[in-house]
């Protein structure tokens, strides 16, 4: 088996967080995003994963260089002009000889991929796509199946009458190489709009497996806290938080809760209030702060007096004292947010 991680997009709906960080690495709970994917890989004992990258491909390709420091091997396919999610995994042609798990890159699981080669190979499908319930149908393209799993039809973005289920595409699929046939070379192609309808026209195997487990779409910014979130609390099944470890430089009056995870290498002073969130590398946190339920990335500085709650802080961003950032706020990388300020959440 081998995978292929569908890495190369902009994370446009991830700004401000992704102007200077690809998306795939941006960290949950203090881990890069794409870690989880190969821990959940690694766990179905698929360790040849191809990454298709296109913005700031090196970036990543310095943070995971050929895997060995993962125990896998991961290759590189690199797109000139953003081709696609098919286009992608045409792009990669060269690299695929055999059964290939492909997922989109910001989708965070803990399915147990094994269970979904076994119910691919049993059928022996063409193509599995995995699906997923979600409380509101109607935002996403709705997919019917068969009462043995057959793919029946897809619908995008179905009108509230129209909803004859509540399964979407997860972002998750098996494909066998002869797949590649109904992709044309390059040139940008979908799955959704270009390659499953032609396999539901020719008739071809193909399957739908319903996870009902936890999945979650990091794509947008209150997803993506969220699930940070999700970490910290232990709801996802795959890589626990960093052992909490309290750094030379945490003051003894300092509090940081359990859940947290505050890297050691950190200023944490006196009187400051660390719960549920998460604080990267290199960041200063000053007397009497209040961090809550908050993602501070790495190289901030919050000064005294200052609440951060249920917000996002980019790299490098000074934020005065006795500030306030409210509940939704989200700041880009090396912001200023000046003493005494108040910054209004948007409901992220």
């Amino acid at each position: 088996m081998q995978a292929l991680i569908l890495a190369g997009g902009k994370g446009t709906r991830l700004r401000p967080l992704t102007m200077h960080t690809p998306k795939p690495i941006v960290p949950i709970a203090g881990r890069p995003f794409l870690l989880y994917q190969l821990e959940l890989l690694k766990r179905a004992d698929v360790r040849d994963v191809i990454l298709s990258l296109s913005y700031q491909p090196h970036k990543i390709e310095d943070r995971l260089g050929d895997g060995t420091d993962l125990n896998v091997r991961i290759s590189y396919a690199v797109e000139a002009t953003p081709l696609g999610t098919a286009g992608a995994y045409r792009n990669a042609a060269a690299l695929i000889n055999e059964t290939t798990v492909v997922f989109n890159g910001d989708v965070l699981t803990d399915i147990d991929i094994n269970e979904v080669i076994r119910f691919h190979r049993e059928r022996k499908a063409t193509a599995t796509i995995v699906l997923t319930p979600v409380p509101n149908p109607t935002a996403y393209g709705l997919v019917e199946t068969e009462a043995d799993g057959r793919v029946r039809r897809f619908l995008e973005k179905p009108k509230p009458e129209e909803v004859t289920c509540d399964t979407i595409n997860a972002g998750i699929y098996i494909l066998e190489p002869r797949v590649l046939d109904y992709v044309p070379e390059g040139e940008p192609f979908m799955f959704e709009y270009g390659v499953f309808p032609q396999l539901l026209e020719r008739c071809e195997p193909f399957y739908a497996y319903t996870w009902r487990g936890y999945w979650r779409d990091i794509g947008m910014a209150a997803s993506y806290l969220q699930a940070n979130m999700d970490v910290l609390a232990g709801e996802v099944k795959l890589l626990p938080p960093p052992p909490a470890e309290r750094g030379d430089k945490f003051d003894p009056a300092s509090e940081i809760d359990i859940a947290s995870v505050v890297d050691p290498s950190c200023t944490v002073k006196a009187g400051a209030q660390i719960i549920n969130s998460v604080v990267s590398r290199n960041c200063l946190i000053e007397e009497s702060a209040r961090i809550v339920e908050s993602v501070v990335r790495g190289g901030s500085r919050v000064g005294a007096g200052s609440i951060i709650s249920g917000a996002i802080i980019g790299k490098g961003c000074h934020i005065g004292r006795a500030v306030t950032v409210e509940r939704g706020s989200v700041l880009g990388d090396k912001s200023v947010v000046t003493d005494y300020s108040s910054v209004l959440g948007v409901g992220i």
